[in-house]
């Protein structure tokens, strides 16, 4: 893991990435550069080379490898908000755009003011794992299909307002979670309590035991039922279904290891959240 933390002063890893981030989100000037007289995609090359350049001219490793992540979603940001407002079949694309950069940007951000001793660079989730690349490339690939041979498909906008719906809810409980745990949120499942670990029951952790997987559940599902995906939003549903049972399963072992009758009190009060899932079995 790339860690930056233990080198900059508090809080500077929070700022680099909002400043550099917004930087990329300039993309929704482009417009204006093509009125100028610029063509669209030479505009678009030289405002791609010029960021590069400028970044480079700004920081150096490992600085560098923050702000290039971060400008990168901040473009990638920028064109969805460009590509949702077109008067395109790929507008609803545009609104997935937003949430996938905003999604990502927000774990490394929420992270870094909120739990700086576990910062680094996988914090973006960029790299989260060679399946979840996979399940992206897949769903993109079905929108351009689909879009291609059966555009109609894709103009279904109760069911894309829907997905937003469930993205923006799952989005919100995520960060929710990620604030009301603060330090003892990782990204990571811990198999050793540390010091300052403790079991937090509050505020959204009230209401389910594992809000962060149940806002990230339905986050990824709703980003196929806002694309009109038929066959990723079956598969995605199954697939995070399966890997959030696991999950949870691999995690509560730790903490009944960590918090013993606390923890296993707190389990026979609030539910798992996720559907049909109910968490490590525990022989009494």
């Amino acid at each position: 893991m790339a860690g930056c933390a233990a080198r900059a002063p508090p809080g500077s890893e929070a700022r680099l990435s909002l400043a550099t981030f917004l930087l990329g989100a300039s993309v929704l000037a482009l417009p204006l550069l093509t009125r100028a007289g610029l063509q669209g995609r030479t505009g678009l090359a030289l405002y791609v080379a010029g960021l590069n350049a400028l970044l480079l001219l700004l920081y150096r490793p490992p600085r560098y490898q923050i702000a290039i992540r971060a400008c990168f979603l901040g473009f990638v940001f920028g064109c969805g908000v460009l590509l949702s407002f077109s008067q395109s079949s790929w507008s609803h694309f545009g609104w997935y755009m937003c949430s996938l950069s905003l999604f990502h940007y927000s774990e490394y951000l929420v992270t870094a003011v909120n739990n700086p001793k576990s910062l680094s660079l996988d914090s973006f989730l960029l790299n989260h794992s060679l399946e979840y690349t996979v399940a992206a490339l897949s769903s993109w690939l079905e929108f351009t299909l689909e879009n291609i041979f059966w555009p109609e498909l894709k103009q279904i906008t109760w069911l894309s307002v829907t997905g937003l719906l469930m993205v923006v809810f799952g989005e919100c409980l995520r960060k929710a979670a990620m604030f009301t745990a603060g330090s003892n949120f990782n990204h990571v499942v811990q198999n050793e309590k540390s010091d300052t670990h403790t079991l937090v029951t509050s505020g959204v952790y009230a209401w389910f035991r594992h809000p962060s997987y149940v806002g990230w559940f339905y986050w990824s599902i709703g980003t196929q039922v806002m694309l009109c995906n038929p066959i990723c939003g079956v598969s995605y549903a199954l697939t995070v279904w399966r890997f959030f049972r696991d999950r949870t399963e691999e995690e509560e072992i730790s903490l009944i290891h960590f918090f013993g009758e606390e923890y296993l009190e707190y389990k026979k009060r609030v539910p798992t959240g996720l559907p049909f899932i109910k968490g490590v079995k525990v022989d009494l």
